[in-house]
């Protein structure tokens, strides 16, 4: 589908001659400033293209990309490589925290939870996810994933407890009443090494609320950053009656041949925030303006402007358009991964002329369970183990995508599977030449960019990318390093944790004893 810009007037009419020439002038502007966007990336695909040689680039192999991405040597190693002693047996207070966000978020914070209790020495209280208004769903880490994994897998790092304690106090039982701080965005280790801890040892417990983005992501500590991958990628396990549900899903996906699963984010919270309105109709715009209005930090936003730039999530017939150009036919099983798409049906028409083998979780699987959950946190836990299992995941808007991001980064960890990301930005000039008539050597044009992206190897993290979209090379080692740091852990480092463990836990035995000894000795 084209996309067709609304033509809107601005302003009271015949308000005199200087507020129209006024409007003129900015759309010239605005005229120019996209014109000179995409004639400068043009420019510089070709200078690229220019300075390979006359030799066209190397071509996208479709069926190369069925397959894992090359390792350069590396593998995922999320376990201890220096001095990291067990959870002391007595901390400094309980930490209880509340995950706001949809299912991703919340995993991240639960990720930082962690750290946190390891970092202030706390006790943790298994996290509280949020019922938000946009999920409608109270199902709680309990309902979600599996607790006792969790708690097992974790207690080399971190003491933790389903719940807080119950205290005595005046002849009556009742359960501790921990503090509420609000933590600062992307607090610093500091932060929690004073602050929090402060107010943790002065009532024994803390609860801090919202816990989304409330600890920095890039730490100078490479055990920490490790602890964050052993949460992610290890401890957060979901419930059998998940995994089993997304099992069956992705072997029946897979009973036909490879699939590629696409997290198609056209849905209404992203593109009120992308402020991508034009391709609308008036009453769609009318929804997304109010939407943005609400929950969205006011903004002047100028559709040609943030199209040109790459801002504006690709359509999904520009998707297919992609993946068309990069060599794979309408024969390709397709998984989608999407909440509700805004502008219905008519969007997803040219898509699906592209690609008519489309399937969902609920068309692969009409279970009542998932039936009952498909825009709940069941659901979106079920697409993330689909699209995590899948032969290639293409995530269409990995911008504040916590779904895409999670993804990208588990992806990666899990042995460099293939995953594909438009560069919207290097694509815009494309698609907008294309919408204006000139559509010779589109596609070549199309995998003239993609062949710049990387296709799920190891590649060094850039700011914005986050932590958790990449945790190379913290989280990776080598068996034969160039730099010792990367070196693999021992095979046996487990057995180490373990009696490290143990020996704590004797320590405890022989406290609680001679607790009990003195008891007896004062009666």
């Amino acid at each position: 589908m084209r996309r067709s810009g609304l033509h809107r007037q601005h302003g009271k009419q015949g308000g005199g001659g200087g507020g129209g020439a006024k409007g003129i002038y900015a759309k010239l502007t605005i005229a120019v400033v996209v014109l000179l966007i995409c004639t400068l990336s043009l420019l510089f695909s070709a200078t690229i293209s220019g300075n390979r040689g006359s030799v066209e680039p190397s071509e996208i192999n479709a069926e190369e990309l069925w397959e894992s991405a090359k390792s350069g040597g590396w593998r995922p190693s999320s376990a201890p490589r220096s001095d990291w002693p067990p959870p002391p047996r007595e901390t400094n207070g309980y930490l209880r925290v509340r995950c706001n966000g949809g299912l991703n978020q919340q995993r991240s914070a639960i990720c930082n939870a962690v750290l946190a209790a390891r970092i202030m020495n706390a006790t943790l209280i298994l996290p509280e996810l949020d019922a938000n208004s946009f999920w409608h769903d109270d199902s709680g880490f309990q309902g979600i994933y599996d607790v006792e994994h969790f708690i097992q897998m974790l207690k080399y790092d971190v003491r933790i407890v389903e719940s807080i304690p119950e205290i005595r106090k005046n002849g009556k039982t009742k359960k501790m009443k921990a503090y509420q701080l609000r933590p600062p965005r992307d607090a610093p280790i500091s932060w929690y090494t004073t602050v929090a801890l402060e107010k943790m040892q002065e009532h024994g417990a803390i609860y801090l609320t919202p816990f989304s983005h409330r600890l920095a992501e890039e730490i100078d500590n490479a055990e920490y950053q490790r602890l964050r991958c052993r949460v992610n990628y290890h401890a957060l396990r979901f419930k059998p009656n998940i995994m089993k549900l997304s099992e069956s899903i992705v072997d029946k996906l897979r009973a036909q041949g490879h699939f590629m699963a696409i997290h198609l984010r056209f849905e209404m919270d992203m593109l009120a925030f992308a402020g991508c309105f034009d391709i609308f109709n008036p009453q769609e715009q009318s929804i997304l303006k109010k939407y943005r209005k609400e929950n969205f930090a006011e903004k002047r936003l100028v559709y040609e402007e943030r199209r040109a730039i790459g801002k504006c999530p690709l359509t999904p017939e520009e998707v297919g358009l992609v993946l068309r150009a990069m060599g794979f036919d309408n024969s390709t099983r397709m998984y989608l991964a999407a909440g509700e798409l805004f502008g219905g049906e008519r969007f997803m028409k040219p898509f699906r002329a592209l690609f008519p083998r489309l399937e969902n979780h609920s068309s692969v699987d009409s279970s009542e369970e998932l039936v009952a959950n498909t825009w709940g946190l069941l659901g979106s836990a079920v697409d993330y183990m689909v699209c995590l299992l899948s032969d290639i995941f293409m995530p269409t808007y990995d911008g504040p995508s916590n779904f895409a991001n999670n993804l990208l980064g588990h992806r990666l960890y899990y042995g460099f599977r293939t995953t594909i990301r438009p560069d919207r930005k290097g694509l815009a000039p494309i698609f907008i030449n294309r919408e204006n008539g000139r559509t010779a050597g589109f596609e070549q044009a199309v995998r003239r960019v993609m062949l710049k992206t990387n296709f799920g190897g190891p590649h060094k993290r850039v700011p914005p990318e986050s932590f958790y979209t990449n945790s190379w090379p913290e989280c990776f080692c080598q068996v034969s390093p160039e730099n010792p740091g990367d070196k693999c852990p021992p095979d046996n480092v487990l057995e180490i944790l373990d009696s490290r463990l143990g020996n704590e836990e004797s320590g405890d035995l022989e406290a609680l004893a001679e607790t009990n000894s003195t008891s007896r000795t004062e009666r």
